[in-house]
């Protein structure tokens, strides 16, 4: 496997993230940790954090989120407040739809356009006092006239409809989203995009999830391979919390940071799937189809069943993989969704079995005393017999099925791309950088419209990320890992705001190694993992195969209104799509880059 990442440039990287949450800086000299406690518990095992109120796992029942159909929708980002817990009181949050928490789960159909009318009705956002006005973009007035951009995460979609970071949408202002959904089926997810506090909108509420159907995936019974359908279908939207003592959402995983101040790892304590601390659900005796979500800032999570059963991997973010997959357990990144099939049939009535993690989290964080949150949900398996279901032999290419994979295709061109922890001079803390670059900086990747291109992610921070691009899907070559401490010390790293990107195939110290075998099909996101090039090929459409232009400019210059009078909701014009870390922790602070699918 080679030798990594080095004791030096690990010690570097540890060093710049415990700078990030407020060592020497954030408490005053001889202050007692105690006096900041007020947000949360201390565990004195665990000073540097803190921790929710004990909580009773599995006495609550998974909700089942509503769901919304058509080819007209309309969703509203408004505050509301929502129980977690039986024994919390009820906390301060957002929601989609005029629900309590997160948002409807929308089904559309392939090839039918969907129009999204939305409008921002936020009064109060929870988490106001987290806003962190040094971040890009971020200012004291976004604490009370809450800035968002709503992204349709995964969907081909054209510039001005895509949720761009910097196309806002303040209280009483709305935009009219118009999404083709010219793809396969596949699980989709919405979630707010606004520039510097996309972290704080999505763990505050604004998510929900996205179906998208078609001839062969249709929801009903009557689907190509006889899956689980209606109740035994289930969505999980899944998250990792911290609550105060008073029971509310709370960001503040330290007592070291300040509020207001950003934190480049949020990881939780507790489990919430759609929306409920640890829920409980009673299941059938037979197959179930479970839609996973990771909806968290931070984490990313080894999923499996407490008592190690097998379940099948079908789908993964961009649709059907060729065949099911036999699994034990199964990685899922920030953003990254993953289509099961579970069979409950062959456990006993009264048998419960947990959905469980146990991905460590990254040596840096470790050193806070972060340990991975290791539950999620209970199932109960009833009495009742299930809706019997055969796996399927295949799942692309029979009769009846749509059709194989497409052999990923030869690149024409191939790009280096980096991935950086860097000191920030402007804080004394850490910045997050794609390229040695701030978010705005004009030095922006321009792929070629038609054309296929190579994306050689090389990772140098002492941390996974994953990585996820807007507009296209692409497919996972492999990753190889690479001699970290050489290729930094023969190319040394200029000023942040000059790209530094240098060839990588020079420093390799393993072969290449294949995806695992849930990303071979299309993907959205993927981990790059630490010390290591991920590879990946996509193809950049035309204006000619999506029927827009994807190179379109949008928005206005400041000042100007809309046809109602109101001031436009971003400056402009605007022009491309984005691609970041999906650690939202990261995206904001400045784990993002515009780019440009130019024409030929």
């Amino acid at each position: 496997m080679g030798r990594g990442i080095s004791r030096r440039t690990f010690t570097r990287g540890l060093a710049y993230t415990v700078a990030a949450v407020g060592l020497g800086t954030g408490v005053a000299r001889g202050q007692d940790l105690g006096d900041l406690g007020d947000l949360g518990n201390i565990d004195p095992s665990r000073p540097l954090l803190y921790a929710s109120p004990h909580l009773e796992p599995f006495v609550d029942d998974l909700p089942r989120l509503p769901h919304l159909t058509g080819t007209s929708i309309e969703l509203q980002a408004g505050s509301t407040t929502h129980r977690f817990h039986r024994d919390l009181a009820p906390s301060p949050a957002l929601s989609y739809g005029g629900v309590d928490y997160l948002g409807p789960t929308i089904e559309a159909h392939r090839d039918d356009p969907l129009t999204v009318t939305y409008r921002n009705d936020i009064t109060v956002h929870p988490l106001a006092a987290d806003f962190d006005t040094t971040l890009h973009g971020v200012t004291d007035r976004d604490r009370t006239a809450v800035p968002t951009s709503m992204h349709l995460h995964g969907a081909v979609t054209p510039p001005e409809h895509d949720g761009h970071p910097m196309y806002l949408q303040r209280p009483g202002q709305g935009h009219v989203h118009h999404f083709p959904n010219g793809h396969e089926a596949t699980g989709l997810w919405y979630h707010d995009h606004a520039m510097g506090i996309t972290r704080l909108n999505v763990y505050a509420g604004l998510a929900g999830m996205c179906l998208l159907r078609d001839d062969f995936d249709t929801g009903t019974p009557q689907n190509a391979w006889g899956l689980p359908s209606g109740e035994f279908e289930i969505p999980l939207v899944m998250q990792e919390k911290l609550f105060t003592a008073d029971g509310h959402q709370s960001y503040r995983v330290s007592p070291l940071l300040p509020p207001g101040r950003w934190d480049p790892a949020t990881p939780g304590d507790v489990g919430v799937v759609n929306g409920t601390v640890w829920p409980k659900l009673d299941v059938a005796r037979g197959m179930y189809r479970l839609r996973i979500l990771n909806a968290a800032s931070f984490s990313i999570w080894n999923l499996f069943f407490g008592n190690r059963m097998r379940f099948w991997i079908i789908g993964a973010d961009g649709g059907m993989l060729p065949a099911p997959l036999p699994s034990t357990q199964v990685r899922l990144a920030p953003g990254e969704r993953v289509d099961l099939l579970v069979d409950f049939g062959g456990l006993e009535p009264g048998t419960t079995v947990e959905l469980c993690n146990d991905e460590p989290p990254p040596l840096g964080v470790a050193q806070r005393g972060v340990r991975a949150m290791p539950l999620f949900c209970r199932f109960r398996v009833a009495a009742g017999p299930g809706r019997p279901t055969a796996v399927p032999e295949t799942l692309r290419g029979g009769p009846g099925q749509p059709a194989d994979l497409e052999p990923v295709p030869t690149p024409q061109a191939r790009r280096t791309v980096t991935v950086l922890q860097l000191p920030d001079p402007a804080t004394g803390g850490v910045l997050m950088s794609l390229n040695n670059l701030r978010f705005g900086d004009p030095d922006i990747e321009m792929p070629r419209q038609g054309t296929v291109e190579q994306w050689d992610i090389v990772n140098v921070s002492p941390e996974p990320h994953p990585i996820h691009l807007h507009l296209v899907n692409f497919r996972v070559l492999g990753r190889q890992r690479i001699d970290v401490d050489r290729y930094v010390r023969d190319h040394p790293q200029p000023a942040v705001g000059t790209r530094w990107a240098p060839p990588v195939d020079d420093y390799l110290t393993s072969p290449l190694l294949p995806p695992q075998p849930w990303e071979t099909g299309r993907k959205d996101t993927v981990v790059a993992d630490i010390g290591s090039v991920t590879r990946i090929v996509a193809v950049f459409p035309t204006s000619d195969d999506l029927g827009f232009d994807p190179d379109a400019t949008f928005g206005a210059p400041a000042g100007e209104s809309d046809h109602a009078g109101h001031e436009m909701p971003a400056a402009g014009p605007l022009q491309g799509y984005v691609w970041h870390c999906h650690m939202l922790d990261h995206e904001d602070h400045d784990m993002m880059l515009g780019f440009r699918t130019v024409a030929n």
